[in-house]
Order: C-alpha cells, then structure tokens, then sequence
C-alpha cells in the first residue's frame, strides 16, 4: 500500500454481488465503535484544548505589542505560525460537529475561527471537504485532487498545459517551497467563493474576512516598519502554510487514487485511500488527531481523544476482513507523498518540452 497506484474500474456482476454482501461491513464496525463509547462528546476536553489555543494566541499578540518595531518579531511570527495552525484544526473539529452535536453553535463557532482569526471561508472550506470526505482521492470528485497548479495523476499530467505542465514536471521538489503560498491562497479562494451561489453567507463572511485582513495589515504596518511588516507577512504565512502542509498532505497523497467506474463500499472507500500517521503524543497534537486519518474518514464527528482507541479496533476489523491498512511514520509518509508526486509527473518529463 505504501506505493503510489490507481484502483481500476470494475463493474462487474461479480463485483456487484461482492459489494452487496459487504453492505453490513461497516455497519458491524460502527457498532463496536458505539458500544466503546466512542463517539460520545468530549467537552472538557476541547473546553481545555481551545483554551489554550486562545491563551497562547493572546500570548502571541501580547508579545508583538509589546516587542515593538524590533526584528525579533520573527520569532513571534513563527510562534503565531503554529498557532494558525491550531486554529485551522479547531475550525476543521468545529465543522465535522466534534465540539457540538448542534449545528448553530458549531457554525457561529467556525465562522469566528475560520474567517475573523484565520481569514479563511469557512463556507467555502465546509462544502470543498465535504464532498472530499464523500469521495476521497476520487478524480472527478474530490476537489484536494483537481488538477491545478500541482497533478495528483498521469493522466492528469498528459492534460497539463502552461503553468501546471511546468512545475508538474518537478512537483516533487517544488512541493513545500509551494506550501509557503498555502496560507494565503486559501484566504484569496475564500474572497473569489464570495461570489458563488453555494455561499450560504458572503455578506457576513465577507465582512469577517475584511475585519480580520484589517486588523492583521492595520497593527503590522502600525507597529512596524514597512520591510519589518513585509518579513513578518512572509514568515508567518510562509510557516503557516508549511504546517497546513504537514498536516493535511500526509493524509492521502500517495495513496490509491480511484477511477471513475470503480465499485468500492463506504469502508474500503475510505480505508484504501486514507494514511494513518504515527508518532506519539507530540504528533497527535501537531496534526490535532489528523494522523488517525483512517477513523477520522469512517467517523467524520468522532472526538479527537477518542481517535487512538477507535485506531485499534479499525485495524483488528480491518485485518478480520483482510483490508489493507496502512499507517506510517511522518517522515515516511511525506516520502510516499513526493514520490507519488514525482511518479505522477513523469510524462511531463518524457516529454521533455
């Protein structure tokens, strides 16, 4: 599992049979996980969690102020790097109903922390990872493989032209450097979703998003001096998306890719194309329970806390039913990752113009 591939299409009669009788699959699976206790709400631990999110954000922005126009700044914009990227994670929770089983309160809650802290849609995240949670690594389907700046399949490199035929050409070594740009082409596709009839809210998304872009440009430039202000944009967003990057890559990239006419049921959809990574309790909150990838697909509201059990009985069933389950160190997952992506720009290569 751990090398890059395509799931053929299959729709046989055959294959057909097969997939109605593993309909109860993961219906046996959710059951062990209920009877766990698994998905019950966890509110003291998220009311510690984002507690100390918003203590070290304060701590952050009380140390700008009171550092002044200083170059050691830098050290503050990469300390508020880490914690944009806590944030990203309490938005994510607070979308998938982890924090509250209601809707509003996870709505008011995600627009507060994705567009006024993060300067982020939070609309326009919330219906992109949805239908990446419904169809994941599925081209045609999953937006985090559309063909854009980076190709995610061969076939999708033989299509590249202009810009994308050349960075897809040397995709793997152009990977993090890219990832510096993430931070900031999220909050530029969050002001173009404004316009699109799937936003529930633009007016007050958008008036969020312009309060926070405000209050960020307005104290950088206040306090500091135009080229210390530019750094300090191009370290904290840099580092910012870098940690999105480490985050969110590990999960999928590198790992089978479906094509259109393949036949999968809900639980080898997700475990076939999901990573786990390992590590410990330094990457569990690095990665904010992301590196149990596999469960969070097959219980999108599961807790964050209860990921690691969950872990061990989705391994034990999956090794019941023989599906492959694949987990990894980071590092070793961000290999797999750039050689899926050097893999997949070869005919760009081949081609040599």
């Amino acid at each position: 599992m751990a090398n890059p591939m395509v799931l053929p299409g299959n729709s046989s009669t055959h294959e057909e049979q097969r997939e109605q009788q593993r309909g109860s699959d993961f219906s046996e699976l959710s059951r062990r996980i209920t009877e766990a206790g698994l998905l019950r709400r966890r509110p003291l631990y998220y009311t510690v969690r984002f507690g100390a999110v918003t203590l070290a954000l304060a701590g952050g922005i009380g140390a700008f102020l009171a550092l002044g126009d200083s170059w050691s700044q830098l050290i503050v914009a990469a300390f508020l790097a880490l914690i944009f990227g806590q944030l990203a994670l309490a938005a994510h929770d607070l979308a998938h109903r982890q924090v509250f089983s209601r809707r509003r309160p996870s709505e008011v809650g995600g627009l507060l922390v994705a567009d006024l802290l993060l300067g982020m849609s939070y609309g326009w995240w919330m219906n992109k990872h949805t239908r990446h949670h419904a169809n994941p690594n599925h081209e045609g389907k999953d937006p985090d493989v559309s063909p854009d700046i980076l190709v995610w399949s061969q076939r999708q490199a033989r299509k590249a032209k202009g810009l994308p035929r050349f960075i897809g050409k040397h995709q793997a070594v152009l990977f993090f450097p890219l990832l510096t740009l993430e931070g900031l082409n999220l909050s530029f596709a969050s002001f173009k979703a404004l316009g699109n009839a799937s936003m529930k809210r633009p007016v007050l998304e958008g008036a969020l998003l312009v309060v926070h872009f405000v209050v960020y440009f307005g104290a950088l430039f206040t306090v500091l001096s135009p080229a210390k202000a530019l750094a300090f944009v191009a370290v904290h967003q840099g580092l910012f998306g870098i940690c999105l990057g480490s985050v969110f890559a590990p999960n999928h990239k590198g790992m089978p890719m479906i094509e259109e006419g393949m036949r999968l049921d809900f639980l080898r959809r997700q475990v076939l194309t999901s990573r786990n990574v390992r590590g410990g309790v330094l990457i569990d909150v690095f990665m904010g329970g992301l590196n149990y990838q596999i469960e969070h697909h097959l219980f999108p509201s599961m807790p964050t806390p209860a990921l690691g059990r969950a872990q061990v009985i989705t391994e034990r069933y999956c090794a019941e039913l023989d599906i492959p389950y694949h987990q990894t160190g980071l590092l070793a997952s961000h290999r797999e990752a750039l050689r899926h992506l050097r893999s997949v720009g070869e005919p760009l290569r081949d081609a040599g113009d």
